[in-house]
């Protein structure tokens, strides 16, 4: 599937790794729909040539308007990359007691269930397309799937699902002619990290095995990208972490 040709829906689309691969997308020629929680990624989305889509991931009739919505702008999807997730550290249990078990089920919720949820109705849509190649999902798990730290059991367990699934899930969408892989990124240099003091970030540097930064944005763009474009890669979740194991 050749990128300046793909049709893709982008969630969590107006910030951090979501924005930027809006971004890097449409520079590479891609149709693009935003879809993010949040209404000024409008401003975005139309400063990058893109649609938008304000959109609750963890509500169905909210994806499907979105679907439809993109579908009309774009005549068809042939692209799903998920990046719509949200982080909450709490120990299992900390000075305040048990870890909230509400905060547990919301990250659950938003990154897994809600990942779940665009990917099923994009897929459904993706399905409607010539074959025999119909479209490619691109999930969003973590390091952390793997590396979990301390007060990231609900984020570790999101996103170990999220990497877990896209085996089965590829399975079973290959009747449909569509792939599935995940992104398991590092330390990225997002908006909100790089809003940390500098010698936050370069402690959160110098963990990194090689090359010793942070992960920067587009270098997931580009990852994303690849796995669009490369017919052979299916049901793999792949590391961009620099070498980094977390402690």
């Amino acid at each position: 599937m050749e990128l300046s040709k793909t049709r893709a829906i982008i969630t969590g689309g107006a910030s951090g790794l979501g924005a930027a691969t809006a971004e890097y997308f449409r520079k590479m020629g891609a149709q693009i729909m935003v879809l993010d929680h949040d209404p000024k990624g409008a401003a975005f989305a139309d400063s990058i040539g893109a649609g938008f889509a304000e959109t609750d991931v963890t509500d169905e009739t909210s994806v499907q308007a979105a679907i439809k919505a993109a579908t009309e702008r774009m005549g068809g999807i042939d692209a799903c990359v998920n990046c719509a997730g949200i982080v909450i550290g709490e120990k299992t249990v900390g000075r305040d007691g048990a870890h909230k078990l509400d905060s547990f089920r919301r990250v659950i919720e938003v990154n897994l269930i809600g990942t779940f949820n665009v990917l099923r109705l994009a897929a459904e849509a993706m399905s409607a397309n010539p074959g025999p190649e119909r479209g490619v999902i691109v999930n969003t798990a973590s390091i952390a799937a793997f590396d979990g730290q301390a007060g990231q059991a609900a984020y570790a367990a999101s996103k170990a699902a999220i990497a877990g699934m896209s085996l089965p899930i590829a399975r079973d969408l290959a009747r449909n002619g569509i792939r599935v892989c995940a992104i398991a990124p590092g330390t990225f240099g997002t908006p909100m990290l790089r809003s940390l003091p500098q010698d936050v970030q370069d402690s959160l540097a110098a963990e990194v095995t090689f090359p010793k930064r942070l992960g920067e944005p587009e270098e997931y763009a580009r990852l994303a990208a690849f796995i669009i474009e490369s017919g052979y890669m299916n049901g793999e979740t792949v590391r961009l972490d620099g070498a980094l194991r977390m402690r």
